[in-house]
This record gives structure tokens, sequence and C-alpha cells, in this order.
């Protein structure tokens, strides 16, 4: 249930105290909350004073205050606060679980007791299972997140997922086809919501869980007020229970029950004069356009010896790669060899099909051991009514993984990854890519800031359903800055 990638909104800041970790929210920071997050201000409006402020009180500011996200006039609905609160999810008013605590389900469900039938609909609407092996069934998916999925709070971007992207995020090995949920209105037979989730595999904290990732929650603008989010949640978790999945992992750019962890956005102009443009990038007092394009200028050519697209010749020593690589995180996906080759790997003879996702492996000339590797995906937004420009091309920074990073040498991993990432600034460059996105997970504070990454406003929360475990680093610092002492959390990137 992703929000907004960087939504342009002002986020609120941490306290600067090196304590703020350790302290729960002043009335003045718990109002600072709430303007922030009107969807939570309007639930707890609607609860009993003392309860809402107990709430409240009991928050962690290092879980809450690390830049949230606003939730701008299209904001997704992602389900209210009360509905939360009957989900099997931590609560925001209970402790947190201990640092060494390996964590465990909230719940135990009995499949048995799931309902075979889905819950009712209001008038006029009914469920359906979409078939993404049809073509015109694509296409209406396609065509509701193009026009009622994220938008900035500006309303000038919004996401424009290709089919082919769709293809790549919706139909993973083990993809089922009854987890991809739609409703339609019952006479015009018009898609107007959707849910989905994809079956694979966590390690949180070296327990191995099998979870759903759940993505695309889009409901049509004019049935915002409908309150569809709770059910269509509910719906895909009872198709999950009859499964005998329990346990889900989604992310959100608004703060719900209850953050496992938080990244922040980082964005590296690739094409600045573009981005100023069309106003996704301003120009810095005292400076001009010519110095922002020089200033962000790439080389031509990479640095990496002997870096080359990867292959399907490549794929067993990416994933044994990668696999110790991610295990270096206490949250991460434990890949199949088949989601490597599915994730990964660009298959050039489709033609009919775009280029989703970019990688690249560096081969030693000697031994033939792939050392290094890297990709980027494509996800391109719309530019509402803009003369010049309708199409914003942004790569989001992927997995990648390197060898030296199990060298215990912390000087000689930032120089290589330093390296490769502006080794794949270059190529991304070259692919007509606008602007680079990274978050600060996996190792990404070792580079983000020396490869001129600017902080993104957007916060992206991760979550776990159904699932216990203690907070987990997300990068940043009580400022909401990288930093390399809050690395070894996240290892998961979600689409």
């Amino acid at each position: 249930m992703p929000e907004s990638k960087d939504k342009k909104g002002k986020a609120a800041q941490a306290s600067n105290d090196e304590d703020a970790a350790k302290q729960k929210l002043t009335p003045k920071a718990a109002e600072a909350l709430l303007e922030n997050n009107p969807a939570l201000k309007n639930e707890l409006a609607g609860l009993d004073k003392d309860k809402a402020a107990e709430a409240l009180r009991k928050m962690d500011i290092s879980e809450l205050l690390t830049g949230l996200a606003v939730g701008g006039k299209n904001q997704k609905d992602m389900a209210s606060y009360k509905f939360w609160q009957t989900q099997p999810v931590p609560r925001f008013d209970e402790a947190a679980a201990a640092a060494n605590d390996v964590g465990g389900p909230i719940k135990m469900i009995d499949p048995e007791k799931v309902s075979k039938t889905p819950d009712p609909l209001i008038e006029g609407f009914e469920w359906a299972t979409l078939d993404l092996t049809k073509e015109e069934e694509l296409q209406e998916l396609w065509d509701l997140l193009t026009y009622h999925y994220v938008e900035d709070d500006n309303a000038m971007f919004r996401f424009r997922y290709s089919k082919s992207f769709l293809h790549w995020a919706l139909m993973a090995p083990g993809w089922k086809k009854e987890w991809h949920v739609g409703v339609r209105a019952t006479k015009s037979r018009k898609l107007v919501a959707a849910i989905s989730g994809i079956p694979t595999e966590l390690r949180v904290r070296e327990q191995k869980i099998k979870v759903t990732e759940i993505n695309f929650l889009c409901i049509h603008k004019k049935l915002r007020s409908k309150r569809l989010a709770p059910v269509l949640i509910k719906e895909i978790t009872r198709r999950c229970y009859l499964e005998g999945i329990f346990q889900a992992i989604y992310t959100a750019g608004v703060v719900l029950p209850t953050p496992v962890s938080s990244c922040r956005y980082y964005h590296r102009p690739l094409d600045w004069l573009k981005l100023y443009e069309v106003g996704f990038s301003h120009l810095p007092k005292g400076s001009t356009k010519a110095r922002q394009i020089s200033k962000n200028h790439l080389p031509s050519v990479t640095s990496t010896p002997n870096l080359r697209p990867m292959e399907v010749k490549d794929i067993d020593a990416v994933h044994e790669l990668l696999e110790r690589y991610l295990k270096r995180f206490d949250l991460n996906q434990a890949f199949s060899r088949e989601e490597i080759e599915h994730w990964l790997v660009h298959k050039g003879g489709e033609a009919d099909r775009e280029q989703v996702v970019w990688s690249y492996v560096a081969e030693d000339p000697e031994t033939h051991k792939i050392t290094d590797f890297f990709s980027f995906y494509n996800l391109e937004s719309t530019i509402i009514q803009h003369p010049k420009h309708d199409c914003l091309r942004v790569a989001y920074l992927y997995y990648y993984a390197t060898e030296t990073a199990f060298t215990g040498d912390m000087k000689a991993l930032k120089e290589r990854l330093l390296m490769l990432m502006n080794d794949a600034l270059i190529l991304a460059k070259k692919a007509r890519f606008d602007v680079f996105n990274a978050l600060t997970l996996h190792d990404n504070p070792l580079f983000l800031e020396q490869l001129k990454f600017g902080a993104g406003d957007g916060q992206l929360h991760y979550y776990l359903y159904n699932y216990r475990t203690a907070p987990i680093p997300g990068g940043v610092n009580d400022k909401n800055l990288p930093d390399e002492k809050k690395m070894g959390g996240v290892g998961v990137v979600m689409l």
C-alpha cells in the first residue's frame, strides 16, 4: 500500500536533542504531528479527548517525527486510524518491542475459521478478480492507476506506470490471480478500485517468514468518501489467509499504526534544466541556471572496470552475491533464483514491452567471478498541464551488492559504492532519465550526499502486518539526515 514516492509537502522535523528517541511527544510536538497528518487528526477528533491525548503522549518521537509527509488533497485513502486499531498491527500506545526481541506474529490465524466469502460492498458495486493476462483487464487497471493514483500535493505530477511495469510488478514468480482484487460498478462494469499482492519471503532479524507484498491500493477519485480502503484491505487479507499467508509488508508516505522503520527519499538531478522547467527543482538563492547545470554534470564514461549489462548467465552468481549482501540487514528479502531472473534481467527480445529494469555487473576478467552488481528501474510521472513537457523519466535505485561489503573495511566499501553509484547515474543519464531517486536504506547513506543527491520532503514508512519486531533503523538520524551509524536496518526495496 505504498504512498507517493516523494510527495512535495513539508515534513515535520525531529527534535535536535540527541535523546529525542527516548522522549515522548510534548503537547507542541503532538500538535505538529496532527497538523502533518490530517487523516489521523480527523480520526482522533472523533475519539474521547483524554484517550486521544493519552495515545499521542505515548508516541515515540523517534518513530513518528523523523519527517512526516503531508497528505495532500490527492492523498490515497490508506484507511482510517480507527480501522487500523482493529487490525493485528502494533498500536501507537503500546511499548515498542525490545531491541533484542526477534519478534513474531501478533495474532494466530486459523484458516478453517476464515470466511470463504467476501464482505458485501455498498449497493451498486461488486467484487472482481482481475485477470492481468488479458490485455483488456490490464488496460483497465492501467487506466485506473494512471488517472486516480498518487499525485503530488500541488497536482503537478502523477505516477505513470507502464503496462510493462504492471506486468513486471504484479506477475512475479508465484503470483496469484486471486490477489489482484478489483471493485466494479455493477451497472457500467467500470473498474473503480483495486488492490494487489504478490507472494515473497522476508527475513526479519533472521526469522524467515512468508508474506504478501501489498501494493497499488487505488480508489477512483469520485469514490474517496465511500470508505472503500478498509474494505479492500480486509478483502485482500481474507484472500491471503485462505492461501495460508498470515503476514504482509507494505509502505506508505503517511504515518499509520505503526511503522517498523522509516526511510527518507533523496533525488539526484540528471537533467537539471528540465527539472527546473517543470517545477521539480528550484534555483537556489544566489545561483544561476548555468551553475546548477554545471554542478550536476556527469562524466560520459563509467569508471568501474569490466562493467557490463547483466545477462541470463549471471543469474546464479548475482543471486549468491545478493543473498550474502542482504543478510547484513535486519529486514531483507529472501530471493529465489526465479525471482532474481524476474526482477533483474531485462529480456531484450520483448520488442513490444518497454524496458522496466536496468542491471549491470562487474566481472573479474581472470576468475570470471561477479564482484559487483547494481540495478535501477523506471517509473515515469505524467507532468500535468505543462506547455513543454508531458513526462518525467525517473530512475529508482533498486538492488545492488558488492564483495567489498564483506572485507570489514568501511572506507573501502564507501569508495567502491561511490564509484558504482556514480556509474549508475551515468548509465541512467545515457538511458534518458531526468532524475535518479534513492532512499536511505541499504548502505545508501555512504554515498547520497557526496554524489549530490538532494534531500526530498517525502518519507517512506515500512509496515509489517500481523508481525511485531523492534524498530529497525532507516538510515537517518534524529535530524532526518543520512547517518552511517543508522545503517544495517532496511534491506527491502518496495515498488
